[in-house]
């Protein structure tokens, strides 16, 4: 199969996934966090939908589902206790590729913790799955109350084109950075028009974005070590010493474009572009920077020379990495056996690990993301 676009880019649907089996939630501490402090956002929002006879609600790139099952499972409790007894449907959607199963069970307490497992603990909560991207319609028209996305829609439907001599947009050269630019502002048009298309008027759509905030930082660049830097590092050290091809190492382009407040907040500033006719509007937006939880356990725990060695913080920190990072470098080298394949990634992560071991200063992963509230006018 083809991984070639319509356009002529490269086609992410088909090899996209968070890595599965609950590996993904099970690392992923910091996006649950932010997740979790969204809780009053979504509470605020559904009161406004009082008069809808059910719910409707949709979690857009949800990978596994572990990292927002905290938050949806004491919406739904609050709910219940405050008498609102009101049927239930949740959506959850990713890419074909992604690990529903898992999703499943964790929903209904065969996996991971059962203290979170909504569907099993109250009546009338329905879960489903949609294996499609969010960048197009995903379900019938005027029938959504309330959609969701944390850390998702970042990703590009297409790469236009492999970065020659980094591993991200945001450190690549003006053309290719321009390149990602330009499809980031189609696909975030498009994915505001498939949410206009499926939200009933006065529905909410509610997103965490990973972006650049008013200081310049963003996913791993937070005044420390560069993580998209040390991931090129290790991944060139790999080219030069002749693990892997130039082609594989060009391959490895995460489709991702971290568009700052402006390229967010564009199509809502002018009355006249296509989201604004379809009805969106932006009820607020802002940026949030949450540290990194593993570099704080180790900071808790005094820091090199502490209860934590180094070692046991770089066991912490690179997992984490390597849950939602591995499916590109994994990518860039599927023409190899898997077992070739996994001894590549193996030692690439392994070289991350033994860096931070060796002086874990500067590294972490701080998370940036930008916070949009975006409502659908009533007719």
């Amino acid at each position: 199969m083809s991984n070639q676009s319509d356009s002529g880019g490269i086609n992410t649907q088909a090899v996209l996934a968070m890595r599965g089996a609950g590996y993904y939630s099970e690392r992923t501490a910091g996006a649950r966090d932010v997740i979790n402090d969204a809780r009053e956002l979504v509470l605020t929002a559904l009161e406004t939908l009082s008069d809808a006879e059910s719910l409707r609600l949709a979690d857009f790139g949800a990978a596994d589902g572990g990292t927002s099952q905290q938050m949806w499972s004491t919406v739904i409790e609050m709910l219940r206790k405050s008498g609102d007894n009101r049927q239930i449907e949740i959506l959850y959607t990713d890419l074909a590729s992604n690990d529903f199963s898992t999703l499943f069970r964790m929903m209904q307490g065969m996996q991971g913790s059962p203290t979170h497992a909504y569907q099993k603990h109250h009546e009338n909560v329905f879960v489903h799955g949609c294996g499609t991207g969010f960048h197009q319609q995903l379900m019938a028209s005027e029938s959504l109350h309330l959609g969701f996305s944390a850390t998702a829609m970042h990703y590009v439907s297409v790469k236009p084109l492999e970065i020659p001599k980094h591993v991200h947009a945001a450190r690549a050269d003006h053309t290719s950075n321009a390149a990602f630019a330009e499809q980031a502002a189609l696909d975030w048009q498009n994915i505001l028009l498939a949410r206009a298309a499926e939200l009933v008027p006065g529905g909410r759509f509610i997103a965490l974005n990973f972006g650049i905030d008013e200081k310049g930082r963003y996913l791993g660049n937070t005044g420390g070590v560069h993580m998209f830097d040390q991931f090129h590092k290790h991944w060139n050290a790999l080219y030069q010493d002749n693990t892997i091809t130039k082609v594989e190492y060009e391959k490895a382009t995460f489709a991702q474009y971290y568009r700052n407040i402006n390229e967010f907040c564009a199509p809502f500033n002018d009355p006249q572009s296509p989201v604004s006719k379809a009805g969106l509007v932006l009820k607020s937006c802002h940026s949030k920077l949450t540290k990194c939880p593993y570099q704080a356990a180790f900071i808790k725990a005094g820091g090199s020379g502490g209860s934590m060695t180094n070692a046991e913080y770089a066991d912490s920190l690179i997992p984490t990495m390597r849950s939602w990072s591995e499916t590109v470098f994994r990518t860039a080298i599927s023409d190899r056996s898997d077992d070739e394949s996994l001894q590549i990634i193996d030692r690439f992560y392994k070289a991350y690990r033994d860096e931070v071991a060796a002086n874990p200063i500067g590294h972490a992963m701080d998370y940036v993301h930008i916070i949009l509230d975006i409502e659908k006018t009533a007719n």
